[in-house]
This record gives C-alpha cells, structure tokens and sequence, in this order.
C-alpha cells in the first residue's frame, strides 16, 4: 500500500464535535431534490405541482442529456417548485405519503457489463453520485473514465467519519466497489487515513494512505499525486464512500434504497448526532433546537451552501453545520489579541499559547474585500504543483492557454477553499475557479 505524506494544508479545529452514535431520524414531511447540487445540469421537468409520484418517478431531465435523469426517492405528491432568479428551477419539493410506493422499475442486477450497470444507475437515479474531470461536473454516461477515485478520508472541519458511516455497511460497500470497477478501463482507487484499518480489508480496488492537514482528504488531491490528468480527454470519475454502498445496495436488493447517515455538527447545535434519514430530507425533521442568530450550513464551513431552518440537505452531503451568526462588528478587530480565535497567520496569541485547542469560528469573514495582492502565501495550503494566484491570474484575464499550463484541468473549487479562507484581500477563490473552469469547458 502506497502511502503518501503532505505538508502543505491547515486543519481548522472547531468546536461542535459530534456524538458518535446513529440517531433514527423521524420520516420528514418534505423533501427536496435540487438541481443546483449538479453542477452542470439544465434541467426541465417531468412533473408539475399536484402530481403524485413514486420511488423511481423521474422528476426532471439534463437538456444536455436526456439520459440523466433526477429520479424521486420517495413517493408522494410534487408540493412546490423552487424557482430562482431567472426561473431557474432550484428544488423540486415531495410531500411523502410514508408508503413508499414503488414504481416498478425492472432493474437489471445480475448482468454486470458496463452499459447494463450504467442503465440501472441511470434509471434509479444514482449514476448522478459521479463527479466527473476534468471541470468537476455531473458525469457523462457515454464516458469510460480512466480511473475512479474515492476518498474515504474527509478532512474538511467537522467532517462526517466515513470509517463510522461504513459501520455494518462493509458488504455493500465492496460490492459496490466490485459494480464500479466494470466501469472503468483503468482501476478503482481507495484513499483513506492509515488509522482506518477497516479499509484495507477490501478488494477489487487500488488502495493508498494519505497524511497531512487538510485538504489532505480531496480527492482533486488524491488524483494530483496518484495519477495526475493530462488533458481535457483524461478523464476521471469520483464518488463518495456513502454513494458507494447505496450503490452497492441497489445491486444486492434490486430496489433503490433511500436512506443516509447525516452528521449535524457545530458550537451552535444543540443535539450533535449522526441522524439516519433519507435522501434530501427537510432538516427540520432530525436538526432539533439550534441557537438563536445562527447559520446553517448543508456541508462544511468551507465549501458547503447556506440553508433555512426549513432547508433540505444537499444530494450528496452528509454533513449539517451550525455555527453562530455574526450580526454585529466585532470589538477591536484585528487589533485584540485573540485569546480564543484562530488564524493561519499565527497573529494571534491563542496561536503560542493553545496551538492546538479546538475555538468557535463564526461568520465574520475578519476584513473586507479588497484588490488581490499576488505572493506564494496561498501555494502553503494546496498540496498540489500548482501556483494558485498565477491560475487566478489567467483565468481574470481569460488565457485559455495560459490556464491549461497552469493546470486548471486537475483543480476543482474544493481545492482552494483555504486560499479563500487565509486569503488578506478575501477573494473568492472558488468563484473564480468554477468561472474558468466553465470557460475552458465552453471553448472545449
């Protein structure tokens, strides 16, 4: 086993650690499917308010794609459709009837080719689990991926365990590794943290450790120091270790299978469990009381979208933060002393005194947006042979050739999360990668 040790990152250490125990989730009475959780969908509806649905209606399509399809995990009836600025279609919301009411799909289980296993993932709605790269979008089912990497090691604040999630799923697990690794031409490839032994145990997949501070755990950086891409045609998959075993699942029952582990975390939240739920459940349903002037996050502190009270969690996040909100300027600023704050700068004093001790971050951002400032302070937290403020650079100024040198076909925006986050001038990082990351995809 190939182990890989990092330098360049920062762990972010926040209070709000949760539990280590599986809380049953009420079955909530709205969910939501969303189609701004696949980057790079058009989506247009199957459904429209008023109608009934079951587990395995299609509820929308990619105009891109008409073989991609948002399936319905639930049955019930379409209570509301979401739409944003532009009419951009948000969420497609179900009032559960509880019955769970399927829809009959005749899902082909025992022929493992390649386009057998993609037609199944397709009709239960599961093949939209893949990342594809380069420019970190919904997969292409017409695509063979080179490799497909997963990472069982997220080192994001507060991150969900995947080693606790696999708990009594070990089965599923690996036969949803076998079911990938038919739809590759290259391999299967497992990172995880040397600590987690369950991992190594598995089969039919390529396995590697990784140490270091975060983003040790992206898996953009698991593929920039396993098999790196070369060009926009070197084409990779990834997908996470919970989609793996629902994956799995569906190929050992014949049904699609709903349910999720999701970890609610953060200073602000009151009752800190992992809740088993479903698929874009309503987190009114199992996130209980959280303090008053506080943001909810579907994700972590870093790369996750904020959301209401009456918000749902995001189609691949196993991950509710709640933090407090900043709703006045802070006293002194940057000229206190920060017995009890954190910086990457080590300005602070809690930086000699408590180095390692986790603190309560909130929302203030600590500055204002300003001008960008160029210097290598940002290639100390990507662990990648990549110079992040040039590739900002390029892509400001719109230099198709400039970012392909630069490497903007390896990146997505995870990678640069923590530029964002030790960033002076408080640039948004993530931002300016999906803008070059669409420019490149648009000029092909």
């Amino acid at each position: 086993m190939k182990v890989i040790k990092l330098r360049r990152g920062y762990n972010i250490k926040l209070i709000g650690e949760t539990v280590r125990t599986v809380e049953q989730a009420p079955f909530p009475p709205k969910v939501a499917f969303k189609p701004t959780d696949f980057e790079g969908m058009k989506p247009k509806l199957l459904v429209q308010v008023g109608d009934e649905v079951k587990v395995g209606t299609p509820l929308a399509f990619d105009k891109k794609n008409e073989r991609v399809k948002i399936i319905s995990h639930v049955s019930g009836k379409v209570s509301e459709i979401v739409r944003g600025e532009r009419r951009v279609i948000e969420a497609i919301v179900i009032e559960p009837d509880g019955k769970q009411t399927d829809e009959g799909l005749n899902l082909d289980k025992e022929n493992f080719n390649k386009e057998s296993i993609i037609e199944t993932l397709l009709k239960s709605g599961l093949f939209l689990n893949f990342v594809q790269r380069p420019f970190n979008k919904i997969a292409n089912p017409a695509d063979t991926p080179r490799d497909i990497f997963i990472s069982a090691m997220d080192s994001a604040p507060l991150a969900a365990e995947d080693s606790f999630i696999l708990e009594s799923n070990e089965s599923s697990f690996q036969k949803g590794l076998d079911i990938l690794s038919h739809l590759t031409s290259g391999k299967v490839r497992l990172s995880f943290k040397p600590a987690d032994k369950t991992f190594a145990e598995f089969n039919n997949c390529e396995l590697y450790n990784f140490k270091g501070p975060h983003p040790a755990g992206n898996v953009g950086v698991h593929i920039h120091h396993i098999s790196p891409i070369k060009n926009a045609n070197d084409i990779v998959w990834s997908c996470s270790v919970q989609a793996v075993i629902r994956i799995g699942r569906l190929f050992e029952t014949g049904k699609i299978n709903s349910e999720i582990i999701v970890k609610v975390a953060g200073s602000a939240a009151e009752k800190r469990y992992y809740y088993k739920t479903i698929i874009g459940a309503g987190v009114s349903s199992f996130i209980g009381t959280i303090e008053e002037d506080s943001r909810m996050i579907s994700g972590n502190v870093l790369t996750g979208k904020k959301i209401e009270e009456t918000g749902f969690i995001g189609f691949k996040d196993n991950l509710i933060t709640v933090i407090p909100e900043a709703t006045k300027p802070e006293f002194l600023g940057w000229l206190n002393p920060g017995f009890s704050k954190r910086s990457w700068w080590k300005t602070f004093v809690s930086a000699i005194i408590t180095p390692k001790k986790a603190f309560q971050a909130d929302t203030n951002i600590g500055g204002g947006n300003r001008s960008i400032v160029i210097n290598s302070i940002y290639e100390e937290v990507v662990p990648m042979r990549i110079l992040p403020s040039y590739l900002i650079k390029s892509i400001l100024a719109e230099d198709i050739e400039e970012m392909e040198a630069l490497g903007i076909y390896e990146v997505s925006e995870e990678d640069f999360a923590l530029c964002e986050y030790i960033c002076p001038s408080k640039t948004e990082f993530q931002h300016i990668i999906r803008k070059g990351l669409n420019l490149m995809e648009k000029e092909g």
